[in-house]
């Protein structure tokens, strides 16, 4: 998913940078990175793992500048290398340019190999690096028309913070897939994934970036074009079920209520008489209190999270996510013991934590172990920037609901309909993006992989 971030101009840019970084942690665990510019030239400091491990007081005084643009990463297109790790930086003949990318470009492999044959050299791995080479190879020499012409050739998702010479830049794919906010920080204007970096480096909340537009900020003023517009939206419905934190809004709607209202709504479709209703913190605990308070049961906190730990989806492969998920949470017994339980799960993905937090609670005590879902079954691959890009990860695309009841060892197991998935959400349902939950895809799949990723 990743978390991208700018300011512009700023006396201390860096440090809020790292301040916006912190609060967007939550999107990206495996990488962070910061790029900065002093008028006449960028300094980088980059490097894997969190936030607080990648900067101290040093990293962040060297970064001088009153621009600077962040990322926080977690890999759906290259690997978890040094290499990788963003805002990817690069110098050309007329200028310098660094991006923070959040999404998947799904055509970038057939773009790379053009770019290839007309002499370019890649660096990395990353499909973001694919946009730097398009820019450079513009054939428009003005910025406002290079970076279009750029961004025309690119088929996916991309929210992007971006640092061309001193100027800040900003935009969002024509079906605006992933989120980005505009804020302002006195006379500094802020860019950021999520609202809650507003929150906590005191910022107002503008407006969202419109899908198709790119915002060009300079130090005296903000300049907008919107060259795409389409009547359609493909906003990640992902977002509101797990990736967003509760605090913020998404899309210009809250993530906390969304969720609550999730929650309502499976406990109309799938009731169940039990004892107590239970998050599996942190992601499902708003669903579980809309659950709970719709059937008039007791809302009980039956796991603590450990919050160092992490999120476990978002580790970049199964021997990570198996070990974070055993010291992750762990179960309040009493609160557990001859207990009927309802477990709130966002989303099942691959099956195997499900599987390691319901023996969990059973050997707490439970009597009985009921898992509810708040959306339908993933039973396709995403090409857009959720790690889940082949059908082998995602156990409902090959297995019955039954099946994966005996396999996570619940004694029930339901998930929330699709169409009361939409009927919770805050906007129209035709604003967002369902292909994960119906293969139905706005954009076609990229034809390198998609024949095996389809099959």
């Amino acid at each position: 998913m990743c978390g991208i971030f700018g300011i512009y101009p700023h006396k201390e840019a860096a440090k809020i940078t790292y301040l916006g970084l912190y609060a967007l942690q939550h999107r990206g665990e495996e990488s962070a990175g910061i790029v900065t510019h002093n008028g006449s030239k960028p300094h980088i400091h980059k490097a894997l793992g969190l936030v607080s491990e990648v900067f101290d007081k040093k990293a962040i005084s060297s970064l001088k500048g009153d621009l600077a643009i962040g990322h926080v990463r977690y890999s759906t297109t290259g690997s978890s290398t040094l290499k990788n790790a963003q805002p990817f930086y690069v110098k050309t003949k007329n200028c310098h340019i660094a991006i923070a990318h959040n999404g998947n470009i799904v055509n970038a492999f057939q773009l790379q190999r053009q770019l290839e044959d007309k002499g370019a050299l890649f660096q990395t791995t990353m499909d973001s690096e694919v946009i730097a080479h398009l820019i450079a190879h513009s054939p428009k020499r003005d910025y406002q028309e290079a970076i279009p012409w750029a961004l025309a050739q690119l088929k996916g998702a991309y929210s992007l913070v971006l640092m061309f010479n001193n100027i800040l830049i900003g935009s969002r794919d024509p079906l605006g897939f992933r989120p980005l906010c505009l804020g302002k920080l006195g006379a500094a204007y802020v860019l950021a994934s999520e609202t809650c970096v507003f929150d906590l480096i005191g910022a107002q909340y503008v407006r969202d970036i419109l899908p198709g537009e790119t915002v060009f900020i300079q130090k005296d003023k903000i300049d907008s074009i919107r060259p795409v517009i389409k009547k359609d939206c493909g906003f990640c419905i992902f977002e509101y079920i797990y990736f967003a934190r509760p605090d913020s809004n998404i899309f210009e709607e809250n993530v906390y209520q969304t969720r609550k209202k999730l929650g309502q709504q499976l406990a109309r479709e799938f009731p169940v008489k039990a004892d107590i209703v239970m998050p599996v913190p942190d992601s499902g605990t708003c669903a579980a209190l809309g659950y709970a308070q719709h059937l008039g049961i007791s809302y009980e906190m039956g796991m603590m999270r450990n919050h160092y730990i992490g999120r476990t989806f978002i580790q970049p492969d199964q021997a990570q996510r198996d070990f974070r998920v055993k010291v992750k949470l762990n179960p309040v017994k009493p609160i557990l013991k001859d207990k009927k339980v309802v477990v709130i799960e966002d989303s099942i993905v691959r099956g195997t934590t499900s599987k390691v937090r319901i023996k969990t609670i059973r050997e707490a005590g439970a009597k009985e172990v009921h898992m509810r879902v708040s959306c339908p079954p993933l039973i396709s691959p995403c090409f857009y920037g959720i790690d889940f890009p082949t059908k082998k990860e995602l156990i409902a695309a090959k297995h019955s609901i039954d099946w994966i009841r005996d396999f996570i060892g619940a004694d029930s197991l339901e998930y929330l309909s699709k169409e009361g998935m939409l009927e919770a959400m805050p906007l129209p349902k035709d604003k967002f993006c369902t292909a994960c939950f119906d293969g139905k895809y706005l954009i076609e799949p990229p034809k390198k992989i998609s024949k095996y990723i389809l099959e």
